[in-house]
């Protein structure tokens, strides 16, 4: 992350009327280049053809360009699953930045194989596996430009002993001072009860933040990039009855082939210099 930079670009497009200097120039020569390399991450005809076809639920390149990644920053994703962002993050920073990838040894496998396919694309990839939920200190404090979290929130919330809070304070500490830390997880109605965080794999946005102030970050914003308005996020098993999981397999397939993914809140958090 630049913050000056982006500073410095943010005045210069407010400053209507003013000719721009070589340095705001510069700054937003180099902010289209990013965009650029983000697009062509995204297209690129490394990512699955699966994958791709998710893209309009999942908006890469709007996500990833409001949490502000750039293709020189050191970034850390939490439990990267199959690999979905992996896939598009670790050819945009191939080149210039670095892509760690921190989850449970088991939690790597998908993401392991993936990089041993195609190792020039995923040359800057890192794997940091912890030993136990809630532990991601392994990674150096202080170190990381970005840390993103996709779709994971519920998941350390659902059990009996949630553990959350300790993946916060875990995200805080990997980050530099000015560093920030994007979220997107489903997103349950605040006048729902709470309880139904525990089943649904849905999360009141208010909880969500309220976890990572406690931890320390500061809200920079929040988006409605991922929003979806269909999904009224009342489903007889919970998210997972809709695609692209389908939990009930042929049952009103066709209803939830037009609710469509989840609705979803990005937040973007920043750990206070």
């Amino acid at each position: 992350m630049k913050p000056l930079a982006y500073t410095i670009a943010l005045l210069a497009l407010g400053s209507a009327g003013c000719a721009p200097t070589s340095e705001t120039a510069s700054v937003s020569a180099s902010m289209a280049d990013h965009g650029d390399q983000l697009a062509a991450a995204v297209a690129a005809s490394t990512r699955s053809p699966d994958n791709v076809a998710r893209d309009a639920y999942r908006n890469p390149a709007q996500t990833l360009a409001f949490f502000g990644v750039e293709p020189d920053d050191l970034v850390v994703e939490i439990w990267p699953g199959g690999g979905w962002y992996t896939e598009i993050l670790g050819p945009y920073l191939a080149d210039e930045g670095s892509l760690a990838l921190v989850a449970s040894e088991r939690g790597l496998t998908r993401a392991r194989a993936k990089v041993a396919a195609d190792q020039e694309s995923y040359k800057s990839v890192l794997f940091s596996p912890v030993d136990k939920p809630g532990d991601a200190t392994v990674f150096p404090a202080g170190s990381a430009d970005v840390v993103l979290t996709f779709r994971n929130v519920h998941n350390w919330e659902m059990g009996d002993e949630p553990y959350g809070a300790d993946m916060f304070a875990s995200m805080y500490t990997m980050l530099r001072p000015g560093g920030t830390l994007g979220v997107v997880e489903h997103r349950l109605p605040e006048s729902r009860p709470d309880s139904d965080m525990k089943t649904s794999g849905y999360m009141k946005q208010s909880y969500v933040i309220a976890l990572a102030r406690s931890a320390g970050f500061e809200l920079v914003e929040a988006s409605e990039i991922n929003a979806n308005p269909r999904d009224t996020a009342d489903h007889p098993r919970g998210v997972w009855t809709l695609p692209p999981t389908y939990r009930l397999e042929d049952q009103d397939r066709a209803k939830y082939a037009a609710i469509g993914e989840s609705d979803r809140m990005t937040l973007k958090f920043r750990k206070p210099e």
